[in-house]
């Protein structure tokens, strides 16, 4: 898909792990812990509702102590193949007061691997280019590393 808004960013990998494990280390919150920020970052607190608007939180620790709350809510699960989740809402339909991105990961088998897809789909041309300012490629890209390291060993 060949984004002609300007507002997507994607990133991409073949990871050695079945699909099954990738979807199990997004959607447990213990494996989130272990992989979902890119080192020296560390995810603090994370929390899954696995249902069509159920809550995803995640509260990620900076080196210094520095907290990023992260809340949203899942608008799709399929399991083993795509999860969809926004920040647009915070909990079952109350809208959040900045709405920031839509995320669309897949998970396809190619090739005794699993085709890893992230899509984030911005409200605006600003806020994708902000996200790509904030390092988009390279965090998304380490956290991808730490996902596929933790994945081969479920």
């Amino acid at each position: 898909m060949t984004d002609t808004t300007g507002r997507e960013l994607v990133l991409t990998r073949l990871i050695p792990a079945p699909a099954a494990a990738l979807y199990r280390a997004w959607t447990d919150p213990e494996l989130l812990k272990r992989w979902f920020a890119p080192k020296p970052f560390a995810v603090a607190e994370a929390e899954t509702d696995l249902r069509v608007g159920g809550t995803t939180r995640i509260v990620m620790r900076g080196p210094d102590g520095t907290e990023f709350p992260s809340q949203g809510v899942y608008l799709e699960l399929v399991e083993n193949a795509r999860i969809v989740f926004t920040d647009a809402y915070v909990r079952a339909w109350e809208p959040s007061a900045k709405p920031f991105f839509t995320g669309i990961v897949t998970f396809e088998p190619e090739a005794g691997a699993t085709r890893y897809t992230a899509r984030v789909l911005h409200w605006s041309r600003e806020d994708c280019a902000a996200h790509e300012a904030m390092g988009f490629h390279d965090g998304w890209g380490r956290c991808a590393d730490q996902l596929a390291e933790l994945a081969a060993n479920l």
